[in-house]
This record gives C-alpha cells, sequence and structure tokens, in this order.
C-alpha cells in the first residue's frame, strides 16, 4: 500500500474518526483506525462498541500507487499527522505490519496492530430513511440530550427517546427530577417510531455535524441507529427496554403563570446559588412571589450569609403569592437552550412539577421537580 494525499484533508477526517475511538476496551483492535485504500478512495473506520464511524475520504490531492487495507494505533497516528509539517503526507506499509509516514523532513515508522481482530461492521442503510435538517436535528440533540441521566442504576434513562406518530417527531429525555421535550412536524409520512438513543451518542454526533443547512438521513432497525451525513456514516447501537410514560408528568393547567427576561432571571439564579447551604451542582434557591408582584429569588447559608435577589416580571401575573424551591443547576441549565429572550414559567403548585416555556420555542418544554426545604 502507497499512496499521498494532502495533510489537512487526511487530519479532518481523522479527528471525526475520533470520536469512536476506544478508549477503556477488552479489545485492544478497538483502539485502532482501520483504514482501506482503494484506487480513488480511502475508507476510514473506528468503533467503541456503542458507537461506530465510517468516513469515505475523496480529495482532488489523493494520489494511490496502490491500495490495501490496516489497522493502525489510533492515538499516536493522529498525533503524529496532527504535529507533521509540509501540505502533503506520504502513506505506505513496508515489511506488511509497519507504516511509513514521510511529509517534508520526517521520516516516521509506526508498527501496525492486527487487522483481524479488528470487528467486522455492517453500516446498512435503509429502502426508507427519516430525513432532517442538519441544523435542526443539533437543536433536538442539543435541548434534549442534557437532561438525561448520568447515573447507570436505571440504564434505560441515560438515553433519549425518539417517537414518531402522526408525522411528527418527538424527543424526550428525563433523569426522573426533570424532563425535556421538543417536537417537530415531518414533511414526510414514516411508519410508527419508538427507539432509545444514548445521550452519550447523540453528544459524540452533536460534535461530528457541521453548522449547515445539510440534510442527514436516519436508519434504523431494531438494535441500531445509522446516521448518513455528508461523507460519515455515524452509528450507534439503541437501548434495550421501555421508556416510562412520561406525559403523564407534564401539567394540564397552571394557577400560577410569571413571564420573565430570560437573562435577568438566570443571573438572580446564578447570584443566589453562590451562597446556597448546599455547594455546586447541589446548590438549591427559592423562588417567592409577593403581593406586590415582585419576585425574589433567595439563598440562605447559615455559616456564610444570605442572598436576595428581585426580579420584575415582563408581564402582568396570572395568580396569588406563593414560594417554591429548585436546583439552581436545572434551572439554569434549562434556561440556557431557550432561543427566546422571554420565558414563561408555570406554576402548578409549591411542591409539584413547573414547566418553561419560550415564545419562540414553541416546539419545545421544560419540566422540573421542586425541592422539599421545610
Amino acid at each position: 500500500m502507497n499512496f499521498q494525499i494532502n495533510k489537512d484533508a487526511l487530519l479532518k477526517n481523522l479527528i471525526i474518526a475520533q470520536k469512536a475511538l476506544s478508549n477503556k476496551t477488552p479489545n485492544p483492535a478497538l483502539k485502532g483506525i482501520k483504514m482501506d485504500v482503494t484506487e480513488d478512495k480511502i475508507v476510514i473506520t473506528t468503533s467503541n462498541s456503542d458507537i461506530a464511524i465510517k468516513l469515505e475520504v475523496k480529495d482532488s490531492s489523493l494520489n494511490v500507487e496502490s491500495g490495501g487495507s490496516m489497522l493502525i494505533p489510533g492515538k499516536y497516528f493522529i498525533q503524529i499527522i496532527r504535529k507533521l509539517d509540509g501540505l502533503k503526507v506520504s502513506l505506505s506499509l513496508i515489511d506488511d505490519n509497519m507504516l511509513r509516514i514521510e511529509a517534508d523532513r520526517s521520516d516516521i515508522t509506526l508498527n501496525m496492530m492486527d487487522l483481524e481482530d479488528f470487528p467486522e461492521l455492517k453500516f446498512a442503510e435503509k429502502v426508507k430513511s427519516i430525513n432532517v435538517n442538519v441544523r435542526l436535528l443539533k437543536s433536538i440533540i442539543r435541548q434534549t440530550a442534557f437532561a438525561t441521566s448520568s447515573i447507570e442504576n436505571r440504564p434505560i434513562l441515560t438515553g433519549v427517546n425518539f417517537q414518531i406518530h402522526d408525522n411528527k417527531l418527538k424527543a424526550i429525555a428525563t433523569d426522573s427530577y426533570r424532563l425535556s421535550q421538543k417536537e417537530i412536524e415531518l414533511n414526510d409520512e414514516y411508519e410508527p417510531l419508538d427507539i432509545i438513543i444514548p445521550g452519550n451518542s447523540l453528544d459524540e454526533l452533536l460534535k461530528v455535524l457541521e453548522n449547515n443547512n445539510d440534510q442527514v438521513e436516519i436508519h434504523f432497525d431494531h438494535s441500531k441507529i445509522l446516521f448518513k451525513y455528508d461523507n460519515i456514516l455515524f452509528q450507534s447501537r439503541l437501548l434495550e427496554g421501555n421508556y416510562p410514560e412520561t406525559s403523564k408528568l407534564v401539567p394540564t393547567e397552571f394557577p400560577i403563570i410569571i413571564k420573565f427576561n430570560k437573562e435577568n432571571l438566570a443571573t438572580a439564579i446564578e447570584r443566589a446559588s453562590l451562597l446556597s447551604s448546599r455547594d455546586g451542582n447541589n446548590a438549591i434557591v427559592k423562588l417567592e412571589l409577593r403581593k406586590d408582584n415582585v419576585v425574589e429569588v433567595t439563598s440562605n447559608s447559615p455559616e456564610i450569609g444570605k442572598v436576595l435577589e428581585e426580579v420584575y416580571p415582563v408581564d402582568e401575573i396570572v395568580g396569588k403569592p406563593f414560594k417554591i424551591s429548585f436546583s439552581s443547576k436545572y434551572f439554569l441549565d434549562a434556561l440556557k437552550i431557550f432561543n427566546s429572550s422571554e420565558v414563561s414559567v408555570n406554576f402548578t403548585g409549591e411542591i409539584r412539577p413547573f414547566t418553561i416555556v419560550g415564545e419562540y420555542d414553541k416546539d419545545m418544554l421544560q419540566l422540573i421537580l421542586p425541592v422539599r426545604t421545610e
């Protein structure tokens, strides 16, 4: 095997492939990058068991003198290519088990891994796929995956539930203390769908997708989902099991509705959380609607001090005075993903779940459970 290619073109694709390289695995071959070279393209494949990535590299700078296949130690290969000088890099296989890397004044050899140890991967495309604009798919991931659980004792909650029904795609994520839901209209008719995609897989996919108006093809079966985008095939395993029925968690009537400027509310909660009696991600703050229709956001630590922030609603308040406590982290996480400059916080009671909605985020709902403090 012997070929030359523009260094930056190769590196760009290696950085994408790196997302599926395994760091901790009982199979050392999964630390490798599989490279198949033919007369007109390079196919790069990586997998860490949870996700797999396959890239077809067709660049005008590619010059193949002879093709072949090899399994390259991924970490070292990417570091080497990243540090090389010169515009072009030449790669050649010598003695069947050593890769020679030449660029500018550099001449490096790297021992190969056993290609036969790399698993046989199938990236199966279906006849019927779901087509979604890449910007829209990114917004679905960004606005839901953050609410998945990071605790493995309920594995099903570490994923995002994707449902298709009546030509609508609904994505739902919850860690049992908060819920994020986004719903979009589809332009075509599809069979009903109910699958659970690991949140970590979606986080990695988000890093791969660029910010353009291209389409992403989504193919799926009972155990895997495949995203086809540009020259990239991104495949993830699916989680097994039934996602909890979350529709019953969302209140339908809200006796108390308060509309806020999003940035003013976020700033007040951030400052109040600084002196919470609980540290860091566990900080609890209290929100109180006074009789004069001013909202107080407070926290109190007997050992340190007390914070009181006044926040003025931007519209007439619906409801009577009340107070509620909640996780500042969960509230701030929810506010960050709204595109709207103003949000409405809808309350059902002092110890019942409340929702956050935005004027320009009609397709999205955030729900948070309060915290008992007394």
